[in-house]
């Protein structure tokens, strides 16, 4: 027991010594170059914060974390082949990847996937 409370008060605090270096050298000034020069969307960070941005962009923004996240859905399905039913797994494989291509066709027939207008 008393093995154990010595130990928990080591490791205790090796962290409060890792987490106190830690922050003494992450120390930063607040007028550093990269803050006063542009963000890489091309907003300048000194003025309103209520400009209008483009639709457009905020869209492919969209579209963009959507087919991420039908990846993270996918790679799952590849694993799980051998150890499933396979026409129960088929059926629901081929089920989800024609919702996305559905999802894809109306994107492009809408035209949301155009770059330029």
């Amino acid at each position: 027991m008393l093995m154990l409370m010595i130990m928990s008060i080591i490791i205790m605090l090796i962290a409060f010594i890792t987490m106190s270096l830690a922050s003494i050298l992450s120390k930063k000034t607040f007028f550093d170059r990269e803050k006063n020069s542009p963000f890489e969307c091309g907003f300048d960070p000194k003025c309103s914060a209520r400009m209008p941005f483009s639709l457009h962009f905020f869209l492919i923004a969209i579209i963009f974390l959507v087919f991420d996240v039908e990846i993270a859905l996918i790679l799952p399905i590849i694993s799980i082949m051998y150890s499933s039913n396979l026409v129960i797994w088929f059926s629901t494989t081929m089920i989800f990847l024609i919702i996305l291509m559905m999802g894809l066709y109306h994107e492009w027939n809408q035209g949301a996937l155009e770059w330029t207008n």
